[in-house]
């Protein structure tokens, strides 16, 4: 298959986090087909990383994520795009990752290495357990792929995600004494974390903090006796700083349980390359063992988990030539 073949072929199967078993497969076959040697590591049932190499040691590992958001959006493409729920984020760099390092074997080149992974786009799973991979041991630098308009990244935002819980007592609606609802003791909490004061960066910029989803109660009529939201702040600063901020503003009216967090990061640059400070987080953070990061990939972070999501056919291109150049420039380091 071409580069856009394979990027839609990867497109049009579903794999939105936790449903990435048939994505690994494809992966897999499609590279064992190809003359890599290719491992599975398994990470929880029916979800498995894809590890492939040509050598004992990869010093230079192309990395980037299987999964995707919801909901599936299968492939279209016209003259100058391709369209559908990965395109940009992050199929379309697969098969771009695939294809550079294709054509760096042909060259000759056989200390690489690919990795792709499960989870990313929630709590990053896959990365965690293939930090622990003994491959890791051999590598000198990873190049992370997500969508940065081929530019290659400097650093990156770090992430937290959390869930606030409320509880109260249900009673009749008609009888609002009788009750204490979670959903306002709730609304009050999100009104003083809405108005809280976050870090700011000359580097990283700006801390964000986006209220994802509130749930509670369960008929108009009864008053409310649970409610939680999750949350998700993009950090400039160690996480530590960001959760006493949060917890004074909570100030024990909702329980604070953190799902995941992952801390700011500054990646490896190269001279050669358009460089940016891009706001999202990666995999980055849990494959510390995995030598240098860099960060680059087709594709707008703008496009990402949009229903138009896209990605130009002439980046995916580029793409290839920037992965290949980069991997030879590291190896060549060394």
């Amino acid at each position: 298959m071409n580069l856009f073949e394979l990027t839609r072929t990867l497109i049009d199967i579903p794999s939105v986090s936790g449903d990435e078993a048939e994505v690994g497969r494809f992966l897999a076959s499609h590279l064992e087909g190809l003359g890599w040697r290719v491992e599975s590591q398994e990470v929880g049932p029916g979800r498995a990383n894809v590890l492939a190499t040509l050598a004992p040691r990869a010093r230079v590992v192309l990395s980037t994520h299987m999964d995707t958001v919801p909901p599936f959006i299968a492939s279209s493409e016209d003259a100058t795009h391709i369209r559908g729920r990965g395109s940009c984020d992050a199929k379309g760099i697969i098969a771009a990752q695939i294809a550079a390092a294709q054509r760096l074997r042909a060259e000759g080149v056989e200390e690489l290495g690919l990795l792709f992974t499960v989870d990313e786009e929630l709590g990053s799973l896959g990365a965690r357990a293939a930090n622990t991979h003994a491959l890791a041991r051999g590598c000198e630098f990873m190049v992370n792929g997500e969508p940065t308009d081929n530019r290659l990244a400097v650093g990156s935002k770090g992430s937290l995600r959390l869930r606030l819980s409320a509880e109260g007592r249900a009673a009749h609606s008609a009888y609002p004494e009788r009750g204490e609802s979670a959903i306002e003791k709730l609304l009050d909490v999100l009104a003083d974390v809405r108005a809280l004061a976050w870090p700011r960066d000359e580097f990283f910029g700006e801390t964000t903090c986006n209220v994802g989803t509130v749930k509670g109660g369960t008929r108009p009529n009864v008053i409310p006796a649970a409610a939680e939201a999750e949350l998700q702040i993009r950090l400039v600063t160690p996480s530590e700083t960001v959760k006493k901020i949060l917890e004074g503003a909570v100030a024990g009216r909702a329980r604070v349980e953190y799902l995941s967090a992952a801390e700011p990061a500054r990646m490896h640059s190269v001279e050669g390359f358009e460089r940016e400070v891009v706001r999202f987080t990666t995999d980055i953070p849990y494959l510390s063992n995995w030598g240098r990061p860099l960060l680059v990939g087709p594709g707008s972070i703008l496009d990402a988990h949009t229903d138009g999501e896209r990605v130009q056919k002439q980046e995916l291109e580029e793409s290839v030539e920037i992965y290949a150049r980069l991997a030879k420039s590291l190896l060549s380091r060394s």
